[in-house]
This record gives structure tokens, C-alpha cells and sequence, in this order.
């Protein structure tokens, strides 16, 4: 996944120039319990903030790490990717532009249950979400331009996405098979009765 476009000049902004503080106490008013349906709300749009997440999964507030987990969490749950390609912080009454590098979260486990054509494979986040990987939560697979390496993300939900970390991809790879796809021989891995291909067999060959 590419960066986030260049960002516009940011709008009049309204409660988000109050700082970490004032969204934190929005944030938590509109998250209640669980994931709130930021999908379903509609709000001004109210400017930019200086947040930022890390390709690393490192969420940053005017450059300086934000060290509590449970704060992340909570943001998290507030987080909405647009048509327009950008990420947001929703609440009911407001929309907040932020920054990712990459994707907004990180897959850093993995579980596999059952067996053959059964199988299912679940991810853990870095902010505590559980997906299994699906129709409807599909895995993809992008060529990273600098290496020509494979980096697979996972949809989590919304638009938005997590990208699986190195050693939990190596995990995945070993769960790989061979499958004809479109009449070309894929290698990649199944879940729920959904194949995933990575790439074709051929062009992964002295990398398995």
C-alpha cells in the first residue's frame, strides 16, 4: 500500500485544536464499548491534526511518540479510511485528517485452526482486533518496489487494513500451496474456503 496522498492545506479546525486531550475525551464518548459505526456518521470535516502513524505501527502527536496503549486503542477505534484515500478520526461531530505511512495497523500474530479445506487463519493486531481472514476480510499481496519482496496485508475492516510483519509472514508462507488460478499456476494460502494467491509459483521458486 502506497502513502496516504500529499496532504491539503488543512480547514478552520474546531475542537481538534484543543489537542490530544479534547480528542481523546470525544474519542471516548463515541466509542463506548467496542467498535462504534464510524461508517454510518457523517460529520464536518474540521481540519487536520498532527497525527501520525509509523510504518511501524508507531502512532506519533506533534512528532513525539504516544507511549500509552490504551490511548492508541481507543483512537483506533475511531478510525476511518475515505473513498478519497485518506484516514480520519470520526466522532458524530467531527472528522480529523491524520497521516499513515502505510497501513494504519500491524498483524503481528497469527492463528491457524482446523485443517485441509477448513482451514481458517486469524490475525491479532497491534491494537488488540482479531480478524480472520476471509470474502470479507481478504489477504492481498503487493510487490515492494526497493525489494521486489512480497508485502501481504490483511483487511480488518472499513477500508482499513493491517500489514502483516516479517516473521509473522514467514509463518503464512509455510501454510502456502500451489493452485491453478485463471490457468496460471498461483502460490498462496486458503482460509474460510477462499484461496489467496501471493504470486505465481514460478516466480517464487528458490524462495520457499
Amino acid at each position: 500500500m502506497t502513502a496516504n496522498a500529499p496532504q491539503p492545506e488543512a480547514a478552520p479546525v474546531g475542537r481538534s485544536t484543543e489537542g490530544l486531550a479534547a480528542l481523546e475525551q470525544a474519542a471516548r464518548a463515541a466509542a463506548g464499548r467496542g467498535i462504534p459505526p464510524v461508517e454510518r456518521w457523517n460529520p464536518a470535516f474540521c481540519g487536520d491534526l498532527d497525527i501520525r502513524i509509523a510504518a511501524d505501527g508507531t502512532w506519533y502527536y506533534l512528532g513525539s511518540p504516544i507511549g500509552r496503549k490504551p490511548l492508541v486503542r481507543l483512537f483506533s477505534t475511531v478510525l476511518r479510511k475515505d473513498a478519497d484515500g485518506r484516514t480520519y478520526l470520526v466522532t458524530p461531530v467531527e472528522k480529523i485528517g491524520i497521516r499513515v505511512d502505510d497501513a494504519p495497523f500491524l498483524a503481528v500474530e497469527m492463528a491457524v485452526g482446523r485443517a485441509g479445506d477448513e482451514q481458517v487463519i486469524g490475525f491479532r493486531t497491534n491494537v488488540d482486533d482479531y480478524v480472520e481472514v476471509d470474502a470479507h476480510h481478504p489477504l492481498r499481496f503487493e510487490r515492494e518496489p526497493s525489494s521486489g519482496g512480497l508485502k501481504p496485508y490483511v483487511l480488518v475492516r472499513g477500508r482499513l487494513e493491517a500489514l502483516v510483519t516479517r516473521a509473522v509472514f514467514y509463518d503464512l508462507v509455510e501454510l502456502g500451496e500451489e493452485r491453478e488460478v485463471g490457468g496460471a499456476r498461483m502460490f498462496g494460502v486458503r482460509s474460510h474456503g477462499t484461496f489467496f494467491p501471493m504470486a505465481s509459483a514460478e516466480s517464487l521458486e528458490g524462495l520457499r
